[in-house]
């Protein structure tokens, strides 16, 4: 089944020819270092880091004195990887995360999360803003032979050259006929840059989670989340909390740089190239050597649509976290028909690590991130309508426990009538003997609607083990009710 599922219409990772992918890593390596002059440094300086600004005159004054200094080609360089990272107090964004510089010390905290050839690349960004070129240089002749198709290591290792032979007098200071020829993938890269650097530079703080993750049984010894609007894809390790009466206890191991779809997120159809939003399972691992180039070092399926998805009328399929072509080391921020695609170094980490079936994936827009005893209250009040229904269940009281589930309770096309009489088998078999809910697990979505995945074991009392069960709920007024429910 998997020869034929990934080339099906619309599945969502198609290479496009728009894109940086199609050109040759060799050809477009030479591309790049030919409009080196107006490389990564310069051109993230108008960026200023996602804020609209122009370069001023002062700005191009300050440029033009930095070259006519003693020694122009290590501090233009600094001047303009310093000017692009602009000074920020430290301190709480709306999302969560902190604004933190890219000093030694912050970077020396973050760089062990990233992957290898990430980090490599930040810290010749570090050497540039601190006017080392001829050990960035170095670096980065070393990071390009050990990864040819890296081509954002390409365009600065092509902009060190450059700024070593002269100095930066202006803003794309190279023949017009060599600046055309590679504007598109200037501004892939450039994109790409500059969410690679603020991910150094905006941090999650230290023990924070998602607030999505309310409970995570250890069940679950790995979960991922991602943040559409970073670029990123943060890898939990999960050992102590029991997912019971704790709140979670994540510890962050891993921060990728990922690629969604084309069009963004917030899949709605089969083919509008985005990648879904919402709380997924990994459910499958796929072998590299059954996959064709496109998915790189394999690829790990998730289970969209989800309940919620097929409630709300969502269509499509083939939803992977994957790895790159052998041509790229990574692509653009937004270039898949929807999947979620990493460098296949970072892809290895993954496969190397979670889980399927038990490792949730959370994909959002936008990350929030809390302490999890700030999750605490949500998570005890969701837990007392969850006792609510494993109490009734146990007494077998069968019309209070139908109030619990939605109307518009759905499983796979049968409705609440035709559910109940399963619900009914249940009760009978346990003869009002107690359930036990173990290794519970609760990850919570809101959006227009606010919704919970719940995952546990339910053992009936006496036995060592039971059936694991995924339901989702959904409030509905002031009232929690189940539109979803089956086994895992």
């Amino acid at each position: 089944m998997v020869g034929r599922r990934f080339f099906q219409k619309g599945h969502a990772s198609v290479s496009t020819s728009s894109s940086v992918a199609g050109a040759a890593p060799r050809r477009l390596a030479l591309v790049l270092a030919g409009v080196a002059a107006s490389g990564i440094a310069l051109f993230l300086l108008t960026s200023h880091y996602g804020r609209t600004t122009s370069l001023t005159d002062t700005s191009l004054d300050a440029m033009a004195s930095a070259s006519a200094a003693p020694n122009p080609a290590s501090s233009a360089a600094a001047m303009v990887m310093n000017a692009m990272l602009p000074a920020m107090n430290d301190g709480a964004l709306s999302s969560g995360l902190v604004h933190r510089s890219m000093s030694s010390e912050a970077l020396e905290q973050s760089l062990p999360l990233l992957g290898q050839a990430e980090a490599r690349l930040i810290r010749i960004y570090q050497l540039i803003s601190q006017a080392e070129r001829h050990e960035a240089l170095e670096e980065a002749e070393s990071l390009v032979k050990d990864y040819p198709n890296f081509h954002l290591a390409n365009l600065v290792l092509g902009d060190l050259l450059s700024v070593y032979t002269r100095p930066i007098r202006q803003i794309g200071d190279v023949p017009d006929t060599k600046a055309i020829a590679a504007t598109k993938q200037l501004e892939v890269l450039r994109e790409q840059s500059r969410r690679r650097l603020l991910a150094l530079t905006e941090r999650p703080p230290e023990n924070s989670v998602p607030s999505q993750f309310l409970a995570l049984s250890t069940q679950s010894r790995h979960a991922i989340a991602v943040d559409a609007s970073r670029s990123r894809l943060y890898l939990f390790e999960n050992s102590q909390g029991d997912g019971k009466t704790k709140a979670s206890r994540m510890k962050l191991v891993g921060d990728y740089y990922i690629s969604v779809g084309q069009s963004g997120v917030e899949k709605v159809s089969e083919g509008d190239l985005r990648t879904p939003v919402g709380v997924y399972y990994i459910t499958s691992s796929l072998d590299a050597a059954k996959l064709p180039d496109l998915y790189g070092s394999g690829a790990l399926p998730i289970n969209y649509p989800n309940p919620l998805d097929l409630q709300r009328g969502k269509t499509g399929s083939g939803i992977w976290l994957h790895g790159s072509p052998s041509e790229q080391f990574a692509r653009p921020p937004q270039a898949s028909e929807g999947c979620v695609v990493l460098s296949n170094q970072d892809l290895d980490t993954l496969l190397s690590k979670v889980e399927i079936r038990t490792t949730p994936v959370v994909i959002a827009p936008e990350l929030n991130w809390v302490k999890p005893e700030d999750l605490a209250t949500e998570r005890q009040q969701f837990e007392q309508t969850l006792e609510a229904w494993r109490s009734l269940k146990s007494q077998g009281k069968l019309d209070e426990l139908k109030a619990l589930y939605s109307p518009s309770f759905d499983n796979q096309g049968q409705k609440l009538a035709d559910w109940w009489p399963r619900v009914e088998g249940e009760v009978r078999a346990l003869r009002s003997k107690e359930v036990e809910l173990k290794d519970l697990s609760v990850l919570n979505w809101r959006d227009k609607d606010d919704t919970m995945v719940v995952t546990f074991g339910e053992v009936p009392a006496g036995k060592a083990r039971g059936v694991t069960k995924r339901q989702y709920w959904i409030r509905e007024g002031k009232q929690w009710k189940i539109f979803n429910e089956g086994t895992v």
